[in-house]
């Protein structure tokens, strides 16, 4: 029998129905069938700045009228959860694809496969090493970032001599590489200078934070600045400070504005931070991403987010806005 008489009738029958049934019906399933899809893919779906970029991005989804597919790696550094996630949106009719790449380098070739294809791609936060493997970077400037609490713990030193302790992110990571970079522009020091004492890889993390202060006071018991690359490193930095008995002679800075690192700065663990806002970037990048798919226009080059100095002892010159303005902002839980 030709196939193509048994399914006449099906056809007829969902035609019918379309009449018969329900004009609503069928708008909203030609909708549905029109509706720009967007894809968000997070280092991590647990980090509350990952969480907040979610929020913003099912915000912007909502107003913007797209479907929004989300996916995340299982721990920051999964370039393989990435790959997978890439793979599965460009299936699932992705026009753009938004992500906060884990390991900038290693998901280049994802990008540019998804990119050939037609997809336009957005990161977000951290930059792809080349970083014009993406269409458009939406981010804070992590360079300046770090500048603002370098030049803030050097205005805060007064002109004693500094030992300077830093703990960065993993080696290679472009976001951690300008964050710490910033931070010895803005205090005035180069790689390599003896008032850094102690440098250790923290990956972000609290636990690890606190394990590499240890070790930084056991080699330069002395040190009197530490340069961390987020609120959690300098959480667990404060904690191994605190153990020591050293915590009331040691500067903290530090890098993000969650709503728990503005707290332990208003609490004077941390004297400052730099802080960033995801909200904006996803809330972008999807009104980006929607405008693509309904024009065709991609966006292109680096759009800074934006970044505010929080401290609630200012110093003279250096801009910067109180605990109160960074708790209004601030992500994570309030």
């Amino acid at each position: 029998m030709n196939l193509n008489s048994r399914r006449l009738p099906v056809v007829r029958k969902i035609v019918s129905m379309c009449v018969a049934a329900s004009a609503v019906w069928c708008a909203s399933a030609s909708q549905a069938a029109d509706q720009p899809v967007v894809g968000l893919i997070t280092k991590t779906d647990t980090n509350p700045f990952f969480v907040k970029m979610k929020q913003g991005a099912e915000a912007a989804a909502s107003k913007d009228g797209a479907k929004l597919v989300t996916a995340a790696g299982r721990f920051d550094g999964d370039n393989a959860s990435q790959v997978t996630a890439i793979e599965n949106m460009m299936t699932a009719g992705a026009k753009a694809i938004l992500i906060t790449p884990s390991d900038t380098k290693a998901i280049v070739p994802s990008i540019k496969k998804a990119r050939a294809a037609g997809v336009m791609v957005v990161a977000l936060d951290t930059p792809t090493d080349p970083q014009d493997a993406t269409d458009a970077l939406f981010a804070t400037d992590n360079f300046k970032a770090g500048v603002l609490i370098g030049k803030y713990a050097k205005a805060a030193l007064n002109g004693k001599p500094a030992k300077i302790a830093t703990l960065d992110l993993a080696p290679g990571v472009s976001v951690g590489v300008l964050r710490h970079n910033g931070f010895l522009e803005g205090f005035g020091v180069k790689e390599g200078d003896p008032s850094i004492v102690c440098s250790q890889d923290t990956r972000g993390d609290q636990a690890k934070g606190q394990t590499a202060m240890e070790n930084c006071l056991q080699k330069a018991p002395d040190i009197n600045v530490v340069y961390t690359i987020n609120e959690p490193a300098a959480a667990g930095a404060y904690r191994a400070l605190k153990a020591a008995g050293k915590d009331k002679g040691v500067m903290i800075v530090s890098i993000d504005g969650g709503c728990e690192g503005v707290r332990n700065v208003k609490a004077g663990s941390i004297a400052a931070t730099s802080q960033q806002y995801p909200l904006k970037m996803a809330s972008l990048g999807v009104t980006a991403g929607v405008d693509y798919a309904k024009t065709g226009k991609k966006v292109s080059g680096y759009q800074d987010t934006g970044v505010t100095l929080i401290t609630d002892k200012p110093m003279s010159g250096i801009d910067s806005k109180d605990t109160k303005f960074g708790l209004d902002n601030c992500w994570g839980n309030k």
